[in-house]
This record gives structure tokens, C-alpha cells and sequence, in this order.
């Protein structure tokens, strides 16, 4: 497998000076198989943009462009590159969306494409050329592919619909975190609590361990991890409980007792400069706190080979 980051920003693009090393494009990545032809993506922030450039250029000469996008869920900053991703203007590209469909009843297909609506966008869905077949997801293996290439999906714990994705092919195994938290008991914990229920709150703590227990259990042993990391544990206690991202500290000790090879330090803060992220690589990626396991901030560019 080869693996391209072409967005690695959470929340909102923030290009200029100070980004220019980790990159500024929200969430994009891109996974190509030896000897299979058609990639794949996943999620279509506005790092995609760039993508749908370098395959117009490399790609189209060699024939039409057959692609697939995961889509891990339907926040803005994950489908705002789709408008802008070339290839779905050309008549010949075949691609196919996965993800879930997140909103009350609205299909994937309307909640991607009400962004590409005249009072948004100059050219409707409906005027694309190219053929698109969205799939809607739940939790578990997909049905059996004719590439060998293996996916299971897994739910998240994010304020809407979110998948974790992993993949494997040939002995090596990639795996997608984005956007999560870890999940906690609901109920209160406090007998000075009117709402208190004694045995809703042993339910609740057994029931959020066992969650992230799953978890660990669905990257276990992974070659790569792209994982959520949006915060520090300080920053994360301080206020952002709720939000749904994972503090660095929780991801790294998580991701390091499922016996993973490497971790990517994913979905950046905006508010973090790339002097702030090479103050946390020092902190968080030295050779003294990582064992026996990689560890690296992502940036936009960064290519890695299994």
C-alpha cells in the first residue's frame, strides 16, 4: 500500500504563512494498492481538491478514472473539497461514495449534494457527468470486494454519524480514526446528584469501557493508525470535552497497547502553527516516549509506503 496525505487540517482550511510545513487543506487521504488500479479515498475535505488535480494529470492518460470515497462522516470540513474535485466533472469517471448517512432520513446522496446547489454552488449535482453510486454504511465488514482488498468499518464516538475505517491487503493493515472521543459514562456519577441511579451509572462505566475496549480491539496490531489528535489531555479536560476529538496523550497510550507499528497524529487544531506542532513533535515523537512504536504528526505531502 501507499498512503498520500492531501489534507490533514480539522475544522476549517487554514492556508498562510504559519501552516505552510503541516499544510493547511481539511481532510483528505489517499490509498493506492499494488496491482490494483482503481484508488482509494478517504473523505473529501478540501484537501481533495488537490488530489483530483495530480490524477487528472497522472491518472486520465492511462484511461478513465475509476476511483472510491469512504467518507468517515458528513461535517463540512470532510466534504467541502467535493464541489471542487475534478474528475466528477469528466463523463467517463466512475466513483462511488461510501459513508454513513448521518441527518434524520436524508440520503448520503442529497447531504452531499445539497452543498451543490444553486444558492451555494453554481453547478447542481444533478449536471455532473460522471457516473456516482453512493453506498450507504453501518458497523461491520463490508460485502466481499473483487480487488481482495478487506474493509471493515466501525462506529465512532463523535456528535454525529462517524466510521472508522480498516483496511487490509496483502498482510498489511491501515486503519482510519478521525473525529472520535473516547466514549465515557452518560450518567451521573455523584450520589448528591438528584438524577443519580446507582445502577445506571456501574451500567454506564462498564458499557464505555467495553466501547473502547472494541475499539482497541479494531485497530489491534494495525501497520498504520490515522488517528484524531486535535488536543492536548490539558487542552482537552480544560474545555473541549464533548466536542468529539481525542487528546494526544489517549490516543498515543491507546493506540500503543493494541500493539500498532505506527501512528499518524491526525486532524490538527487550526489555531496550531507549525511551531506549535514541532514543539509537540519534540514532546510527543522522541525516541524516549514512543517504545516500540512510530509515532509523527501527519503533514500534506507526506507519503508512506507498507
Amino acid at each position: 500500500m501507499k498512503i498520500k496525505f492531501w489534507g490533514v487540517r480539522g475544522s476549517i482550511p487554514i492556508p498562510g504563512p504559519d501552516t505552510v510545513k503541516y499544510g493547511g487543506n481539511t481532510s483528505c487521504i489517499e490509498i493506492r494498492f499494488n496491482g490494483i488500479k482503481r484508488p482509494i479515498i478517504i473523505d473529501a475535505g478540501s484537501g481533495i481538491r488537490e488530489l483530483g488535480n495530480h490524477m487528472m494529470l497522472n491518472d486520465l492518460p492511462n484511461g478513465p478514472i475509476i476511483t472510491d470515497l469512504f467518507l468517515t462522516h458528513t461535517h463540512w470540513d470532510h466534504i467541502m473539497g467535493f464541489p471542487f474535485f475534478t474528475p466528477i466533472y469528466l463523463k467517463d469517471t466512475r466513483l462511488k461514495v461510501y459513508g454513513p448517512a448521518s441527518f434524520e432520513n436524508d440520503t448520503l446522496k442529497n447531504i452531499i449534494g445539497n452543498q451543490m446547489s444553486h444558492r451555494y454552488f453554481p453547478i447542481r449535482q444533478a449536471e455532473l457527468a460522471s457516473k456516482i453510486d453512493y453506498i450507504e454504511l453501518k458497523e461491520g465488514p463490508l460485502k466481499s470486494r473483487d480487488d481482495n482488498i478487506s474493509i471493515t468499518t466501525k462506529w465512532l464516538n463523535h456528535p454525529v454519524l462517524c466510521l472508522g475505517y480498516r483496511f487490509e491487503y496483502q498482510d498489511k493493515v491501515v486503519c482510519t480514526l478521525y473525529d472520535s472521543e473516547p466514549f465515557q459514562n452518560i450518567f451521573s456519577t455523584g450520589p448528591e446528584d438528584p438524577s443519580y441511579d446507582e445502577t445506571m451509572a456501574v451500567e454506564g462505566e462498564k458499557t464505555a469501557q467495553m466501547q473502547n475496549k472494541l475499539l482497541e480491539n479494531f485497530f489491534k496490531n494495525a501497520d498504520l493508525v490515522i488517528r484524531d489528535a486535535q488536543y492536548t489531555e490539558e487542552e482537552y479536560q480544560a474545555s473541549k470535552k464533548g466536542w468529539g476529538h481525542t487528546s494526544m496523550e489517549y490516543a498515543i497510550e491507546s493506540t500503543k497497547n493494541a500493539g500498532v507499528k505506527r501512528l499518524a497524529l491526525f486532524h490538527h487544531e487550526p489555531t496550531y502553527s507549525d511551531k506549535k506542532l514541532d514543539e509537540l513533535t519534540k514532546k510527543f515523537c522522541s525516541p524516549d516516549t514512543t517504545g516500540n512504536m512510530e509515532i509523527f504528526f501527519a503533514k500534506e505531502g507526506m507519503e508512506i509506503i507498507l
